[in-house]
């Protein structure tokens, strides 16, 4: 599942989510594409969410849809500018409100959450910034990989990786080739576990 979050479809953000859908096609794997923006996604948390999130579900349909898309994918792609040295406010509502407890995690050890996903194993959350790479890392701490990869995906033991492509409008043609061509191979190469689907009888 490749997830975007960017409100101009022409985009660089646009252009990787599009390589890694084809690489994962290339390998042989259905995609299940979506548009953030496009779909009018409400990243708001309201109150009523938020005692919904307290009772562990969730009363958006959207969000259900979400999850339900989510729960079918076996390597979820994230791709997101780096606005004020971290995601939007739209990819930050997809964590905040499709990431409800009892679905995507429950309690673990020392209070640390430990994600239930079934058949999520791996994710891979790819960033455009117009800071240069060294400053962002070494001033501003690489605070998306922070915030995203360490901070959701790996605290609840979900295997993530970050492909960050700094200073994107400055760069030449050639790199933003080799970027589409890097997360498009790492889509194709990514190494699956094989699903079981176990059938129950009824009656």
């Amino acid at each position: 599942m490749v997830v975007v979050n960017h409100p101009y479809e022409g985009s660089f953000c646009h252009a990787l989510a599009h390589a890694a859908a084809t690489g994962a096609r290339r390998a042989g794997h259905d995609v299940d594409v979506l548009d953030l923006d496009a779909t009018g996604f409400d990243p708001v948390m309201r109150r009523a969410d938020l005692g919904a999130w307290r009772a562990r579900t969730t009363l958006d349909p959207v969000v259900v849809d979400l999850q339900r898309r989510i729960d079918a994918a076996d390597h979820l792609v994230l791709v997101h500018p780096v606005w004020w040295e971290t995601a939007p406010a739209v990819m930050k509502g997809f964590y905040d409100k499709v990431l409800v407890p009892g679905w995507a995690y429950e309690d673990g050890p020392l209070g640390l959450p430990r994600g239930r996903f079934a058949r999520l194993q791996r994710v891979t959350v790819a960033t455009t910034m117009t800071t240069p790479g060294p400053a962002y890392r070494w001033v501003f701490g690489n605070t998306a990989q922070k915030a995203s990869v360490r901070g959701v995906w790996q605290k609840m033991g979900v295997p993530a990786r970050w492909l960050s492509h700094p200073r994107v409008a400055d760069v030449s043609p050639e790199r933003r080739e080799r970027w589409l061509t890097r997360i498009e191979d790492r889509a194709a190469g990514v190494r699956l576990r094989p699903v079981v689907e176990v059938a129950v009888a009824v009656g």
